[in-house]
């Protein structure tokens, strides 16, 4: 059975997409530590991130760069961390964080609730600034 993000890529489940290529895909996280925590995925479905190939790792860090630096013009933060975690969901994937403070990278404090209009705003802003 196909893992929640692989029917997320193939559009049987609707998300707040930030960005898309051939091999890789970004979307807002719904459960967010922080306004504009984006998930960057492959479109290929893996468990664990370093069972990716060489090319593919590679290619989803410099795909989650272009997509960190779209996070940081778009939403006001210091940095953009990056968190690998994994265990909930069989699909590798990385975690972009608009930061003000180290804490702001904190899974185990409550995610927030954000309003559909809010979330479909940030995805707006950082949409138009993915290049």
């Amino acid at each position: 059975m196909a893992s929640i993000f692989s029917r997320i890529v193939a559009g049987e489940i609707p998300s707040y997409k930030i960005a898309e290529d051939e091999h890789y895909y970004a979307f807002l996280d719904i459960n967010p530590v922080a306004p504009g925590h984006t998930l960057v995925i492959p479109k290929r479905e893996e468990d664990y991130i370093f069972d990716l190939s060489d090319d593919e790792l590679a290619g989803l860090m410099v795909f989650a760069k272009r997509v960190a630096a779209a996070i940081k013009a778009a939403i006001p933060c210091v940095k953009v961390g990056i968190t690998v975690l994994g265990l909930e969901v069989p699909h590798a994937h990385v975690h972009l964080v608009p930061m003000q403070k180290e804490t702001d990278m904190n899974f185990f404090r409550q995610k927030l609730t954000l309003p559909v209009e809010e979330m479909q705003e940030i995805c707006q802003r950082i949409n138009e600034q993915f290049k």
